[in-house]
Order: structure tokens, then C-alpha cells, then sequence
């Protein structure tokens, strides 16, 4: 067996046939491994939580350790297996294909995101039961990391959604060149922590940071503000994923 890593070009077709695949899954299918998924996320965002508070480390080294441990969900979701929607905008390159309609992406796009809402607020709600953001005195880092996203400007939050997506896609896309579980786990780790050490912005991660810090009462209730930040993400981590990684490799690979 070849255990060479695959070429760009190589990962640009099994890009294409992974997306062909997940165009055609049943509804229930993506359902619940979007659930699955969102839930991944959202246990890497506490974990991440957890790694960056009472650190004495600095600023950078610190957030560079937190991005390592937030990395832990997109490795679930590559390797357990889920349906995650930031990193389903890489669609984008077998619709170019025209291997599947426009309706068919949307159709998977929305129950992706659905389902990952709910998992990341299942999360959410299972943690403030739990009690741990209290034991484990996280409470503070929490509502800190809940505020800063509520403060974004829609021009901040729609240009980081876009540079996070950029890298979410990109490790996505790395770990399809790997053969072996260590592989696809190397090839996400640096890419995630980038872009959550610089503090860009993953639309279903943001759908348990802010929530969880709302359930908890350790920041106000403010949905519609929520909404707006979400709404800006999301649209970035479209452009980001589908216009400048999938978009991009089909017109060197593809077209």
C-alpha cells in the first residue's frame, strides 16, 4: 500500500468524492452525525476554556496551548465521524463540478447547521447542569470569552469568520492527504490552533461560547445579539471555506 501523502491535486478529487457522498446522505444520517458533531465542538471549546484559564504562561503561549486542546473537537468529527458545517462549505468544490445541484448543498448545509446548533446548546445546557465552569472555576474565563464575541463589530466577526474558515478547511483538507489516524490528527493540529490563538471566529463553536456563559447567568441574555454575531460568522465561514480554499483548488485542480 502506497502511505505516501497525497498530492494536492489528489486531495482535490477525493475532496470531490467525499462531497458527492455527502450530498447524497439521508436526512437522518446527517441529523444526527451534525448533532454528533456539533457536540465534538463544543466539548473542544471547554476544554479549551479550561487549558487558558488561570494560566500563567502569557498571553501567546497560552492561547497557542488552548488552540491545541480546542483542536481535540475537529479531530472527533474526522475521525469518530460527524457532519460539521464549516467544514461541509468544501462542497463548494464538487458543486463547481456540477456532480450536485445547488439545492442539494443547501440541503445539507441547513441540516448540518441545525443539528450542529443543537449539539453545541445540548453541550451547553449538559455543562451548566453539571456545575463544572464552577468547580473548576471557569466561570470568569467563560463569560470573558462570551462578552468579546457579543462586542464584535458585523465587519469584525463576518473578517474573522472568513480567516477562520480559511484554516478550518484548510486542516480539513491537510487530513485528507493522510493515510493513518496520526496523520489526519497532525495535519489539523497547527491550523486550528492558529486560528483559535489569534481569535478568529468558528460560527458552531460560537453557538456554545456565548449560549453556555447565557444558560450559566454570568453574561446577560442578549439572543438577538447572538444572533447578529452568528449571522456575520457564518456568512465569513462561507467565504472563507467555500470561496477561498474549495473555490481556489477547483480552478487549479478542477476546472
Amino acid at each position: 500500500m502506497d502511505m505516501e501523502a497525497r498530492t494536492p491535486a489528489q486531495i482535490a478529487e477525493r475532496v470531490a468524492t467525499i462531497g458527492l457522498a455527502k450530498s447524497q446522505n439521508t436526512t437522518r444520517q446527517l441529523a444526527l452525525l451534525a448533532l454528533m458533531a456539533g457536540a465534538f465542538i463544543a466539548l473542544g471549546a471547554l476544554f479549551y476554556t479550561l487549558v487558558i484559564s488561570d494560566s500563567s504562561f502569557g498571553a501567546g503561549p497560552t492561547r497557542l496551548i488552548g488552540g491545541l486542546a480546542f483542536s481535540v473537537g475537529l479531530v472527533l468529527v474526522l475521525v469518530a465521524g460527524g457532519e460539521l458545517f464549516t467544514g461541509n462549505t468544501l462542497m463548494v468544490l464538487p458543486w463547481l463540478n456540477q456532480d450536485f445541484t445547488l439545492a442539494a448543498m443547501m440541503r445539507n448545509w441547513t441540516i448540518v447547521y441545525a443539528g450542529n446548533l443543537v449539539g453545541a446548546l445540548m453541550i451547553a445546557a449538559f455543562v451548566v447542569q453539571s456545575g463544572v465552569l464552577d468547580s473548576a472555576n471557569l466561570s470568569t474565563t467563560a463569560a470573558a470569552m462570551a462578552q468579546a464575541k457579543l462586542d464584535l463589530t458585523a465587519t469584525e466577526a463576518l473578517f474573522r469568520g472568513i480567516l477562520c474558515n480559511m484554516l478550518v478547511c484548510l486542516a480539513v483538507w491537510m487530513s485528507y492527504a493522510a493515510h493513518t489516524v496520526t496523520g489526519k490528527v497532525v495535519a489539523v493540529l497547527l491550523p486550528i490552533a492558529a486560528f483559535v490563538a489569534v481569535g478568529f471566529e468558528h460560527s458552531v463553536a460560537n453557538m456554545y461560547v456565548v449560549p453556555v456563559a447565557m444558560f450559566e447567568g454570568i453574561v446577560a441574555y442578549d439572543v438577538l445579539g447572538f444572533l447578529r454575531n452568528l449571522i456575520f460568522v457564518t456568512l465569513g465561514n462561507i467565504v472563507g471555506g467555500g470561496v477561498l480554499v474549495a473555490g481556489v483548488y477547483w480552478a487549479v485542480f478542477q476546472k
